[in-house]
């Protein structure tokens, strides 16, 4: 079958001299619109004859189909000029680069520090306690950055000893970035058929819907909706408010941009809008052509199904494709504004890595304040919502200790807040248990040990990492009743609480299992207070510098060592069948409910829009979660807590045990730990690599009704990666069981232990 036949075009963004080549790639295809998907490339040059010649050359090269394989990249080479090779090429061979392995590359983690990951849930003071650790002032250094919101947004870690001060940051894939401004457009343009205000459709535009990716950063402010009286009367605009100051202190700073900047970001954001709403209005003319009435009269479900209708004609348009190429290109201009480190960009001219040094704290941290920040009076030139991961190494000492502790401090995105125990702990944590050494749990000591907090302890019991676990309570100093007078009555009445939440978790994942956690609670627990304070003020609390210190004392004890192996479990086989039952039958009823197909207590049908950004990130290979849809780490969820329960009930063991039940514990979660790293991978597999194919197909979906046919296809992804163990076994599940058998059977003997049937 012969490949489409596309020519490419050249034009010029608005404000840059240069040129760009824009062509439709006649081998990579839009899932969305089954067209070959649209490529924009900077042509290097801002000579239009030179232009026109590069155009050429690439209509040579679209037509020759000879050349369209990556086998003969090298041959092109030698015909074409090098921008138009890389432009037609770089696509198609597109490697997936780790971020983790990048920053590894550029700035390895020392051997022999200890590896603490920082856990907890929006506003808990995660990354408040982590300044004090580092000794980074709210009001000077500002990093990383607060708030009560979703702030801390990329991987954050922290090497606390080093000559000199050195900065690694890694970017988000272009890809994702490109998902995220589409949605975002998407967004603004059914804000623009609502009829809204500039300025609410202009904050739909700039921060999307998860909280997460916001264009602001990045764009600037849209100065109009500052002097706008009715501001409460917009709840996005009030609640990202909450992110705009990290400290009082920086009302008194002054602002890095110039009256001439602010004019044209002014002067972007109102193009944006303008084309925004041509592009809705063309959208609904057509619509209203078609379907023989005006779409605004529309109710109920038929407006769902109009507004599925609006998304897929907006999306398939040239301008919408367009409108979100100049986005990206303004993006692009911002690396070109930096003025410190050293950039490393892929072929494509998308950022690569960002690497610095300096040997002064202070300018140190101003400078790579632009990736981590979410200050509002740098809006228009933060890098922030790109940013993947920042590996810093330095001096960064407390101030409350003389000591010097050598630590990788690893801090992320919060937990949220889910409204009960069954929720997953997202995979982009859970991957990270076996490298680090201690797993610090940081909760509110005024609502300690609430859903999210104990789904983060549940998943340390159920993969045998309870050793690893410790609960840092902030907000300690709040912690007020008739009945607590003193530090111990304060401790204790937190320390019940946690012991009611192990209770609870115990019936899910054995209650050998959190065992150790009970035993070692008051080891492991610390209690802190006043850490929004600065870093002298905490100083002067000898109770809370102590507490902090005794912190980082066990965080410095601490090691990834593994334990000897004495006595091993003897198990029963068949028992691990009624195990991932019970775990896949609870994994299809809940996605069943997710994609209308039934109804699970506490779980709810998801908007068409929220399954369709689910679906996006699995064809793009981008992720696998999309906010808290997690379909990964649901059944990676399921089946270990499952498992666990399975594993902690051996019919014997190797040796007769004489009452030594820590050699026990310490066998079992040997092996769990193993079932947990397998278990990994095999959902991985059967969920998103296995199953690219059939995520792209189920995302190409259009017209009337896609949101029913995507579901039902995802529903099939799901029935045939996880299948329900019924008594008629079909080829999915028998597959699937058997390979949840043998890397369970693996771990088991791989500690010594053995199976009945042997």
């Amino acid at each position: 079958m012969a490949t489409p036949r596309y020519t490419a075009s050249k034009s010029r963004t608005q404000g840059r001299l240069g040129w760009t080549i824009t062509f439709r790639h006649p081998l990579r295809v839009d899932a969305r619109t089954q067209q070959g998907l649209k490529v924009r490339r900077g042509l290097g040059t801002s000579d239009e004859a030179e232009a026109d010649r590069l155009v050429f050359e690439m209509n040579k090269l679209l037509a020759e189909e000879t050349y369209h394989r990556v086998s003969m990249r090298q041959e092109a080479s030698r015909k074409f000029a090098l921008v138009v090779v890389e432009a037609f090429y770089d696509g198609m061979e597109n490697p997936v680069v780790d971020p983790w392995e990048l920053r590894e590359k550029y700035l390895p983690l020392p051997q022999g520090y200890s590896k603490i990951l920082l856990v907890g849930t929006t506003g808990a003071g995660k990354t408040s306690l982590l300044r004090h650790l580092i000794g980074s002032d709210p009001k000077k250094h500002r990093f990383p950055s607060t708030s009560t919101a979703k702030t801390t947004i990329s991987d954050i870690e922290i090497i606390t000893q080093g000559q000199g001060y050195e900065a690694v940051v890694t970017f988000l894939a272009e890809s994702s970035v490109r998902t995220n401004i589409r949605e975002c457009v998407a967004d603004a343009c059914l804000a623009a058929k609502e009829k809204v205000s500039d300025e609410k459709l202009v904050n739909r535009l700039l921060n999307h819907r998860d909280q997460k990716f916001r264009l602001g950063y990045i764009l600037g402010n849209w100065q109009a909706s500052k002097n706008d009286g009715n501001i409460e009367d917009n709840w996005e605009d009030e609640k990202d408010t909450t992110v705009l100051n990290d400290s009082e202190s920086e009302e008194q700073e002054k602002s890095d941009a110039t009256a001439q900047e602010d004019k044209k970001i002014q002067l972007v954001l109102n193009n944006y809008i303008q084309r925004i709403r041509q592009i809705t209005d063309q959208a609904v003319q057509e619509l209203d052509q078609e379907l023989g009435e005006s779409v605004s009269g529309f109710e109920g479900k038929d407006l769902e199904a109009v507004e599925e209708l609006f998304d897929e004609k907006v999306q398939s348009a040239d301008d919408f494709d367009n409108l979100v190429n100049d986005i990206v290109d303004e993006i692009q201009k911002r690396f070109d504004d930096l003025k410190v480190g050293q950039l490393d960009r892929k072929s494509n001219g998308w950022a690569k890595v960002w690497m610095y040094e300096s040997q002064d704290k202070e300018t140190f941290l101003a400078d790579i304040r632009q990736f981590s920040s979410n200050y509002a009076r740098s809006f228009g030139r933060l890098l922030t919502p790109i940013v993947q991961g920042i590996r810093v190494r330095g001096d960064f000492d407390p101030v409350f200790t003389e000591n010097k502790y050598q630590l990788v401090l690893m801090d992320g995105q919060g937990l949220g807040h889910t409204p009960d125990l069954s929720s997953c702990v997202t995979t982009h944590i859970t991957n990270r248990f076996d490298d680090v050494d201690v797993i610090l749990l940081v909760d509110n000591a005024q609502q300690p040990i609430q859903a999210a907090s104990l789904s983060v302890i549940k998943s340390v019991a159920s993969s045998g990492y309870q050793q690893k676990l410790a609960i840092a309570f902030t907000h300690f100093d709040n912690v007020k009743g008739d009945n607590l007078p003193f530090f111990e009555d304060k401790k204790n009445h937190i320390l019940g609480s946690v012991i009611n939440g192990l209770n609870e978790i115990g019936n899910i994942v054995g209650h050998s299992a959190i065992k150790t956690v009970e035993q070692d609670l008051n080891r492991h627990c610390f209690m802190l207070g006043g850490l929004d304070k600065p870093l002298e003020e905490v100083k002067k609390r000898k109770k809370n510098s102590d507490e902090l210190e005794r912190l980082l004392d066990f965080c410095k004890n601490s090691s990834n060592s593994k334990n000897l192996i004495t006595i091993a479990p003897v198990y029963d086989p068949d028992g691990l069948l009624f195990a991932v039952q019970q775990a896949t039958n609870s994994f299809q009823k809940r996605w069943d409910t997710i994609l209308g197909f039934g109804q699970s207590s506490g779980v709810q049908k998801e908007h068409w829009r929220r399954i369709k950004a689910l679906n996006k990130r699995f064809a793009d290979s981008v992720d696998v979660e999309y906010d808290n849809l997690r379909p990964v780490a649901d059944l990676l969820t399921l089946l270990n807590e499952s498992i666990s329960q399975f594993l902690d009930n051996p019919i014997s063991w190797t040796e007769q045990p004489k009452s030594d039940e820590e050699a026990q514990q310490s066998s079992i979660n040997s092996i769990r730990q193993k079932v947990f790293t397998s278990l990994h991978d095999l959902i991985n597999s059967r969920i998103a690599r296995e199953a690219i194919s059939s995520w792209i197909e189920a995302y190409r979906d259009s017209g009337r009704g896609e949101s029913m046919k995507r579901a039902n296809k995802i529903k099939l992804i799901f029935d045939e990666a996880a299948p329900e163990i019924s008594p008629v076994i079909n080829q999915y599940s028998q597959d699937f069981l058997r390979k949840v058998r043998q890397l369970v059977h693996e771990a088991i003997k791989d500690i010594g232990g053995k199976l009945s049937s042997d």
